[in-house]
């Protein structure tokens, strides 16, 4: 039995080879190029050492590299692992979810693909076997994928992303987001939705704050008609300052804000819109 793992630019890290060691051998690359490129080379790798599990270090180049790398070795995949073990179908991964509050054991039959961030380890570093792949200019992993369509959408606004501040309704809101958007607009604000509302077409999924949405961590935070479900609360849990409007004191959202208002939120952001125009005159 034995594991490739791969890292970009640079040396893997000495955790995620101390968790390699515990699958197998271990055989390494970090490869260049494109995404394509990349899957390319540790998909040859592990087909020329029979690997059956590869393992890369949890980032945006290996969720884009891993799923390449799984669909072309059939294989199943986990994210945001942080240990892992062999098991007589496969291989079984623990990670944790919602923030935290969940511990989570994932099990792959056959061949997996594992996006790791293992626990710091002081312990000796394995050996491992260091590979250097030849990858064609045309890479072959990824060519059977095309694209069929793609659709720009608009953007009202300020980027969500990177927002310093973001005001973000729903579903107390009752479908009507205007003063959502007005009260954006007069602060210079990003406007935020919550799943349930985008589920229900109110606004579209590109405002959706959450686990499955955008990541936050605005100066400032406004939600309003929002209870706080945990979804919701981990994509925005990083504001530094939370302000909530709900006609429930005790949802959890209001537990938690800096600032907990409990009245109608449309009345009251509306409200707010118009005395902060007018306070900048």
């Amino acid at each position: 039995m034995s594991a490739v793992v791969a890292a970009a630019h640079g040396e893997v890290p000495g955790d995620l080879a101390r968790l390699a060691a515990r699958l197998g051998d271990v055989h390494t690359v970090t490869p260049d190029g494109t995404s394509a490129q990349a899957a390319t080379a540790i998909v040859t790798l592990a087909r020329e050492v029979g690997a059956d599990v590869v393992l890369l270090p949890v980032s945006r180049w290996a969720s884009e590299v891993g799923a390449l790398v799984a669909h072309a070795l059939r294989a199943g995949i986990v994210a945001d692992a942080h240990t892992a073990r062999r098991t007589p179908d496969g291989v079984s991964a623990d990670k944790r979810e919602l923030g935290g509050t969940w511990d989570v054991t994932c099990d792959v039959r056959g061949a997996a693909v594992v996006l790791a961030a293992p626990v710091a380890d002081d312990g000796e570093v394995p050996d491992v076997v260091a590979h250097e792949v030849a990858v064609p200019d045309a890479a072959a992993v990824g060519r059977d994928v095309e694209v069929l369509a793609r659709t720009e959408h608009e953007r009202d606004g300020v980027a969500l992303a990177d927002a310093a501040a973001v005001v973000a309704g729903g579903r107390g809101l009752a479908g009507d987001l205007e003063p959502v958007r007005a009260l954006a607009d007069a602060l210079g604000a990003a406007v935020g939705a919550t799943r349930d509302i985008v589920e229900e077409d109110w606004i579209g999924h590109e405002a959706m704050v959450g686990q499955t949405g955008a990541m936050i961590a605005p100066r400032l935070y406004i939600g309003a008609g929002i209870s706080g479900a945990p979804h919701h609360m981990l994509g925005m849990r990083a504001a530094e300052v939370i302000v909530a409007v709900n006609t429930d004191p005790d949802a959890p959202l209001m537990q938690t804000a800096d600032l907990a208002i409990v009245g109608d939120a449309g009345e009251i952001l509306t409200r707010a819109a118009e005395l902060v125009r007018a306070r900048r005159g």
